[in-house]
């Protein structure tokens, strides 16, 4: 998920089952597999797949896997993969944005479809939720990085066009372009961060009640469940309250 509402929380205190995890990592293979093959098969000189090692590593994938992903790119059987955005509301008018890396259109745009009709949401046109989001690249640090005051003269330093801090952490954002330039000068200064990556950023948050939150989370499950998924952005938040009843 991105950004670091209690949503994010709350997932993590559910813990990953191993089934959860080895699909985690099949994501993170194929974005591997598709940044190498787009450009070029060496991190340092690929954007793209620098980030995406970044965050295979971020979520503790072998070496070797990495490694076998990108090898992957360089042989004539990989696949092709389209690259999809589906736009939707969910229970209560809540704006989601899947994004999801398939090669069957038909299998995924069907998929994603029924996922929303169940929940009593439905897919809108491209553009139609995405307008709420902002496009940013976001750097996590955690707590122990340093307090919000050092931190955010790092980032402004870095180039970086804001920062969010809380006990838990720091999130660093800039615009889409210059994530990789501010992810290294970060580097420079509070060392190594947990996770670099592009974001849909959402404009403004709503609050939900237990019951919604339910529903949202069944169907967020879902959709991340789906193998053709990538990632599944938001824009709901969940009251202290509503998160301790979850």
């Amino acid at each position: 998920m991105a950004g670091h509402s209690k949503w994010a929380n709350i997932q993590h205190r559910k813990g990953k089952q191993d089934a959860i995890r080895s699909k985690m990592f099949s994501k993170l293979a194929k974005e591997i597999t598709v940044a190498a093959k787009m450009g070029d098969p060496d991190p340092d000189k690929n954007p793209r797949l620098r980030l995406a090692v970044k965050a295979a590593k971020a979520q503790s994938m072998p070496k070797d896997v990495i490694d076998r992903a990108i090898k992957k790119s360089q042989m004539g059987d990989a696949a092709d993969y389209t690259e999809m955005r589906y736009e939707g509301y969910g229970p209560n008018g809540i704006a989601i944005i899947v994004e999801a890396m398939t090669d069957n259109l038909n299998r995924t745009a069907s998929n994603v479809r029924s996922a929303f009709a169940k929940a009593g949401g439905n897919l809108g046109q491209t553009g139609s939720v995405s307008h709420g989001f902002d496009r940013v690249g976001e750097i996590s640090y955690p707590a122990e990085a340093g307090d919000a005051d050092t931190v955010m003269m790092a980032a402004l330093e870095a180039g970086a066009d804001d920062v969010e801090s809380d006990e838990e952490g720091h999130w660093i954002y800039c615009a889409v372009e210059n994530l990789s330039e501010v992810s290294e000068a970060l580097e420079k200064i509070l060392g190594e961060s947990t996770e670099s990556k592009l974001i849909w950023k959402p404009q403004v948050t709503t609050e939900v009640d237990l019951e919604t939150a339910q529903k949202l989370m069944k169907l967020i499950d879902v959709l991340e469940e789906d193998d053709d998924v990538q990632t599944v952005t938001h824009n709901f938040d969940v009251p202290e309250d509503v998160a301790a009843q979850l």
